[in-house]
Formats: C-alpha cells, structure tokens, sequence
C-alpha cells in the first residue's frame, strides 16, 4: 500500500517555457466578439479618444475589459498588472503580449471620460438592442423599467455615492429589461429616486422611438413598471406614445374600500402554477388625475395546497391602459388583442416582474457593484462598459453556448463549466493552436463551441 501511494507521487517542482492557461474559454469569447463586429463599432464611435500613435487601439482597451469582466477574478484594476505578464492569457484572447494593457493604462483610458459620454455608450446598447430585435423578429416587445441600486456603502469617497432607498450609500442608476438583457441605462447617483425628473418619459420616448425608426413602426410595445414610478406625467406620456403600460398600483385608503365593499359576486379567480388569484376589476384615477385608467385589485388565495389567512394574503394593485386606448393593440392579430384584453394576461404578465428583476441580479453576477473610481464621469463609463459587456455575455450564451449550457445560466457557472479551462496554445509555423484535453474536448463539445463563435450573426445587418 505503501509502495502504490508514492508511485505518483510528486517529487519535484518546476516551471515550463510552453504557453500554459488556465482560462481557455475565453478564446471562445475573444472571437466571439471579434466576428460580431462589436469591436469595430467602438473604435468608430470612440476612436477619436487614442490622442498618439504609440498608444493602443481604443478596441484593443474594450476587448481587454470586457474579456476581463467576463473572466470575473479580480474586481481590482490592479489585475491587469498580473494579466499583462501573463502570455497565456494573451494568447488566450488573441492578443499580442506587447499589447496588453497596464493597470495604469486602463485608469489613464477612463480619466478621459466625463459623464456626457453616457449618450455614446447608450448609443451603442440601442444598436445591440436592435440587432437581436432583427435577429428573433418579435411581433411584440414586452419591456420592464425598474431601477438598480449598487451598493457602495464602504467606500471611501465616490462622487455620486449617496444614501438610497435600501438604506445603503452607492449608485442607483435606472434601466430598462427585454428579454432578460439591459438594453438601455441611465447611470445616476444614489440620491435619485426611481422617478426622478423627465428621466423616465425621456428615456421611454427615446426606446420607443428607436423600436419604431429602426426595427418597426407596427409592432406592439407593453411596458411593465412597479409602483416607484406611480405618477400621472409617467403614464400620460405611454398612453400618448400608443405603448400599453402593465403598472403596480398604491394601496391607497380608497382603493382598500373599494374593495372590501364590493360584493363577492364581482371578484373572479384564476390558477396559474400553484396559485389561485382573486382579483377585481374597476376603474381608478387619483384625486387631480385627468382620467380613469383600468384597475385589477388582486389577491393570492393559495399557495400549492395551503390556503392563505387573510393577513397572510399578498394584495396588489396593478393599472393598465390596455383595453382603454385603442391604439396600444391595433397591429396585434385579432387573437392576440382578445387575449391582451383579458384580465388573466394582464395581471400574469405583472407577475413577470419578478423574473425581469433577475436580470439585475445577473449583472451583479458578471460583474460588481462596487466601482473603482473617485470620480463620477469615470465610474459612469465604467458601469456602461459592464452594461455592454453583459450584453454580449447574454447573446453569446445564446449563440454560441446553448447547446452545451442553458442560456439562463449565471456568469459564475459559465465561468466554471466554460472559461475555467486548462489550455496549451502551440505556435507552429503560421499556424497557432489551441490544445485540450480529450475530455474536456469531448464534454464541452468544443469543437461546436469553436464553429459557433466562427459565424455569428453580424451587428451591422
């Protein structure tokens, strides 16, 4: 027994001259994001930043950070210091050694930035956004605004850090959510609630706008929201852009007595998974209000098999225009329209909030909320960095990843089932290879991995 142990015993240390890593999926990544193009759009729209020749490429930058997001090691620019003398990670996203950027490389390229370059970063989510609209070609896009605290509450000093709503000092920027991707975002501080100024009807108007200049003037919008941004100015504005809103309500002394005397004649139920919901049906508008809008008062019955006690019952309160403006379902299919104007659709779409709400728990997964900057300007281009970054990530789990893992997975477990794997990249000739092992060859299917980040749909279609 004695003798078995130490025949594979390790008996010396050493270091090897061969081009060794230990993030090999991230090949995988790098090209992705090379064929899609993604890498080209950035140096048109922030090219202008690279002020010397000696310097690096502006795409080189944001291949760099956003490979170093989704590597997810470190949240300390200093990483890059230990990145940069690290040939295998080079050559693990196709990038020459001498071009590897410093620490202080990286602190000096988002020193350039001031808070005004928001609209080119969101520019760029908006042309993301449409190009996986052109991609799935939905008759009907549903969207959720809701917004996103970032707890920055140990550090130092940030600009922009301020006391939020969750009693936590950070950042509290407002976004909206379409199928699980962010594709647009307002990067503000901690102080500003959820309904802040015009920044809602603005950043609405703009979407839309753009949905229906560059992808359909006939698709049907419904847009979800929860009771932070319960204000006239906000649905007046969706009901003038002929966009249906699915929005949560206030428990306001009157809409509890509207409902405790309605009879039980006029409360209706519905199943749906394991609940049982009874919900009532009325019109409702506050005092100064100019008009009524259609009002669902609903409450969970059942939970499984277990009946809920009446203090125990979640009450909601959740407001539409749907089925009032006309205009909201008129490109729909007759089919459609009759199943939006149910109440059964409207109140199971609210339940959908929950689910968008993961998108930013996804975020926070890929990337961090803690910022690393002093400055406010610095931290905004750094937080749109991660907003794009997050982006790919999802569509490439979607186009390049879907067969070997479920699209609806974390950054964690990509990470350790995808990018956490052993590599040797061999240099022969004009040829560069990456090796595997035979098992991780056959159980990630990698080769399919490699053909899919080959030919993915381009950006610019």
């Amino acid at each position: 027994m004695k003798k078995a142990r130490g025949s594979r015993r390790i008996n010396k240390i050493g270091t090897t001259t061969d081009t060794i890593t230990g993030r090999g999926g991230l090949a995988l990544f790098s090209r992705y994001l090379e064929m899609t193009g993604i890498l080209d759009i950035l140096n048109s729209k922030f090219g202008f930043m690279r002020k010397s020749s000696k310097g690096l490429h502006v795409w080189i930058l944001f291949k760099q950070i956003f490979c170093f997001f989704l590597d997810g090691t470190s949240r300390h620019l200093t990483y890059f210091d230990q990145l940069k003398n690290d040939k295998g990670y080079a050559a693990a996203i196709e990038t020459k050694p001498s071009q590897m950027a410093s620490s202080h490389m990286i602190k000096r390229f988002f020193k350039i930035f001031g808070w005004w370059f928001a609209r080119h970063f969101r520019w760029v989510l908006h042309k993301l956004f449409i190009w996986r609209l052109k991609i799935t070609k939905p008759i009907e896009i549903e969207l959720y605004l809701d917004s996103m605290v970032m707890d920055n509450d140990d550090a130092q000093k940030r600009q922009g850090v301020q006391p939020t709503y969750k009693k936590k000092k950070g950042f509290h920027p407002l976004q909206i959510i379409w199928n699980g991707k962010i594709v647009d975002g307002i990067f503000r501080g901690g102080s500003k609630n959820g309904n802040f100024g015009n920044t809602v009807v603005n950043m609405v108007t703009d979407l839309v706008n753009l949905i229906h200049s560059e992808y359909s003037e006939t698709v049907t919008i419904i847009l979800r929201c929860d009771s932070g941004f319960f204000d006239e100015k906000n649905f007046a504005a969706f009901d003038e852009l002929n966009i249906g809103f699915i929005a949560s309500g206030k428990m306001y002394s009157a809409v509890k007595q509207q409902a405790g005397a309605a009879a039980d004649s006029y409360w209706n139920s519905y199943n749906i998974k394991e609940q049982t919901w009874s919900f009532l049906e009325f019109g409702f508008r506050c005092d100064k209000w100019k008009r009524f809008y259609r009002t669902f008062y609903t409450r969970c019955l059942y939970e499984g098999k277990q009946m809920l006690l009446d203090f125990a019952r979640p009450d909601n309160v959740i407001l539409t225009n749907i089925g009032i403006n006309d205009k909201v379902l008129e490109n729909c299919t007759p089919q459609r329209r009759q199943h939006w104007l149910t109440p059964e659709a409207i109140i199971n779409s609210y339940h959908q909030c929950g689910a968008d709400e993961l998108s930013h728990r996804g975020l926070k997964d890929f990337g961090f909320e803690q910022l690393p900057f002093k400055r406010f300007g610095q931290n905004s281009a750094f937080y749109y960095c991660m907003l794009i970054s997050f982006f790919l990530f999802e569509t490439f789990k979607e186009d390049v990843t879907a067969k070997v893992i479920p699209i609806t997975s974390y950054a964690t477990s990509v990470r350790r089932k995808i990018v956490d794997i052993a590599a040797k990249i061999v240099e022969k000739g004009r040829t560069i290879t990456l090796k595997l092992s035979q098992s991780a060859m056959q159980a990630l299917k990698f080769d399919l991995l490699w053909a899919n980040c080959q030919n993915p749909p381009p950006i610019w279609i």
